[in-house]
């Protein structure tokens, strides 16, 4: 466990005490993410290179006698109760994660067992940074603990996405919940989107990723989202192949009067960006921050011009972060439309970037950003309190 969320946990287990009396009898804890590059290829069965954080979600928790779940969110000052054996759609939105995760669970055949608990996290809503896929699979694990259940990430991810997908209603693909459920500390994972393969590469030595929260914030189930989906399952189907993964950019350009000026630019981003992820993997292999720093600026030039998901607070923090001393590149991170975007620094220049970056930011734009260093952290997993990770629960 990141040494970060022991605050977290010690919330969680002092606010469940005070509410349920006790200590509780599991914590969970699964990390937020920050995408490096590979951006709206994870839905087109593409390659992307994110890394788990140490922002998480911790649920604090001790199993019912019944079939229902009693949840608390410290954060929301709201409880959520409801019957595992009745599950319906209604409620604070925070509750639909877990509803949803568990309707997700049950599906795949899991047991499902009722519990107690308080659920808090530090992983900002809206930012890019998936909190909700961090409330999945924290919500995945606990089920699973209490089950007995072995835990498989790549299972367990797709029941996130299940939920997220079918019961919340965003279509959103695989890579949130994928790097949530199979982080690993220190390396960032390459993950191909159709196999679910994954490979864990190290940042450049010498370097650390910064996350630059803009200060602005957008919602995900909107139509914005869902007509860029739309746009590139047409630009596959008018190519002829299963996804944009499989294409090309000659047979692109060769369809480019046909498919139309948006749509056009729409897949020749997502092909171009796949391209990115595998070049940006092999920087990585070889320690080449300067060209990971390049691709990152690439792909924040291709997602800002050709998908149009960029914003005029990300494209200014990313600009900054660029004229700042020991960046290698910086991009948008997440869907888009406001959120964070994340640059490549040298660890000895971090402190002051940050600081000059923040300050430039602040003058540029009159908003109030966040920037902060992040460590790659483990994905989801059961705590004993605040000590280290054990897979089970007795």
């Amino acid at each position: 466990m990141s040494d970060s969320s022991a605050p977290l946990v010690r919330r969680a287990r002092a606010a469940f005490g005070e509410r349920f009396g006790g200590p509780p009898e599991v914590v969970v804890r699964a990390p937020g993410r920050v995408n490096l590059i590979g951006e709206h290829t994870d839905y087109n069965d593409g390659f992307v290179l994110p890394m788990a954080i140490d922002r998480a979600v911790v649920v604090a928790l001790r199993p019912r006698a019944d079939r229902c779940v009693r949840a608390v969110s410290l954060d929301f000052e709201e409880e959520a109760t409801f019957d595992l054996d009745d599950l319906t759609r209604g409620g604070p939105g925070w509750a639909e994660y877990l509803k949803g995760s568990a309707w997700a669970y049950a599906e795949a055949g899991g047991l499902l067992a009722g519990w107690e608990g308080v659920v808090t996290g530090d992983v900002p809503r809206g930012a890019g940074l998936s909190s909700s896929a961090a409330l999945e699979l924290a919500t995945l694990r606990a089920f699973a603990a209490l089950d007995g259940d072995d835990w498989d990430p790549a299972a367990m991810a797709r029941l996130g996405q299940r939920a997220e997908n079918a019961w919340v209603g965003v279509n959103c693909g695989i890579m949130d919940q994928m790097i949530s459920a199979a982080g690993e500390a220190d390396h960032a994972l390459l993950i191909d989107c159709r196999t679910l393969d994954t490979e864990a590469v190290p940042l450049p030595e010498g370097t650390v990723a910064v996350i630059l929260d803009t200060g602005t914030r957008r919602g995900l189930v909107d139509s914005a989202y869902n007509e860029r989906r739309a746009a590139c399952e047409a630009a596959a189907e008018a190519l002829g192949v299963a996804a944009l993964r499989d294409a090309t950019l000659d047979a692109l350009e060769a369809a480019r009067d046909r498919l139309g000026d948006v749509v056009y630019r729409r897949a020749r981003h997502v092909v171009s960006e796949n391209a990115r992820v595998l070049e940006a993997a092999e920087a990585m292999r070889a320690g080449d921050a300067a060209r990971l720093g390049a691709l990152m600026d690439a792909s924040h030039a291709s997602l800002r011009d050709d998908f149009e998901v960029s914003s005029e607070a990300l494209d200014t923090m990313a600009a900054l972060a660029r004229g700042a001393e020991g960046c290698h590149g910086a991009r948008m991170t997440g869907a888009g439309f406001g959120g964070c975007a994340v640059a490549l620094v040298e660890a000895d220049a971090a402190p002051a970037f940050v600081r000059q970056v923040g300050q430039a930011y602040a003058e540029a734009t009159g908003l109030t950003p966040a920037l902060y260093v992040t460590p790659a952290t483990d994905g989801a997993a059961v705590l004993d309190g605040v000590g280290p990770a054990v897979p089970h629960v007795s």
